[in-house]
């Protein structure tokens, strides 16, 4: 298992790299390590980058992504990203995504800064996206391991464990910040609530099945939170 990890990562960054020229920009420097303050820090080509002469291997290292993610919150699901400060502006970032067994959720959400690239090491699951308008077509496959699915930037897409044991996969996103947007606890979730008013004809609902939508706690699944 530790080898499908292992080739999983490996090909998942592989791709993304060729993906990173969609979204952000090539860098002008071999590195810009991201830093929190200008103590040791320089700048290269306009950006504030930790001194290069100070860098060392911990600064593109990371280690945890053999760990499972505590999938046990409402949508059974959890996303561990690779925190690396030396992936500064190298366009690139990936993450390992947990699901719980039968109901593990990943929901519908969106990057709005990159494409993603997904493989699939453990488990059983149903992917898909949506396209845009006027078509909203949607595009499905059942996943195993070893399989891999491309949800293209900016389209609505999800991924569910149909599977009787806890599913996990690799994603890699063609940007360091490619942003996430959850639809449901966006539209519900808001702060403050979206005038329910518009909710309710926006979705065709009674205007109490909205306000009940409103009012649950809307939670998401990111280890960082």
């Amino acid at each position: 298992m530790k080898a499908v990890y292992f080739l999983a990562a490996f090909v998942l960054l592989g791709l993304a790299s060729k993906l990173a020229s969609a979204s952000d920009p090539s860098p002008l420097q071999d590195f810009c390590i991201a830093v929190n303050d200008a103590k040791n820090g320089v700048f290269i080509n306009g950006k504030l980058c930790k001194d290069p002469k100070l860098a060392t291997p911990e600064d593109f290292f990371f280690s945890g992504l053999n760990i499972p993610g505590n999938t046990s919150n409402q949508v059974g699901s959890m996303i561990t990203p690779v925190i690396v400060s030396g992936l500064n502006t190298l366009g690139i970032s990936l993450v390992r995504i947990d699901y719980a067994p039968y109901v593990g959720l990943n929901p519908l959400h969106t990057h709005p800064r990159a494409t993603e690239i997904l493989v699939v090491v453990q488990g059983t699951l149903y992917v898909g996206f949506v396209t845009s308008n006027p078509d909203s077509r949607l595009f499905t496959k059942v996943l195993y391991p070893g399989d891999v699915f491309v949800f293209p930037l900016g389209l609505i897409h999800f991924q569910f464990n149909i599977g009787h044991t806890n599913a996990v996969a690799f994603a890699a996103l063609s940007s360091q910040n490619p942003g996430v947007v959850t639809i449901a606890s966006a539209v519900f979730g808001s702060d403050p609530d979206i005038n329910p008013d518009v909710l309710a004809k926006a979705f065709q609902l009674d205007k109490k099945i909205v306000n009940q939508l409103q009012s649950r706690f809307w939670s998401d699944n990111d280890s960082r939170n």
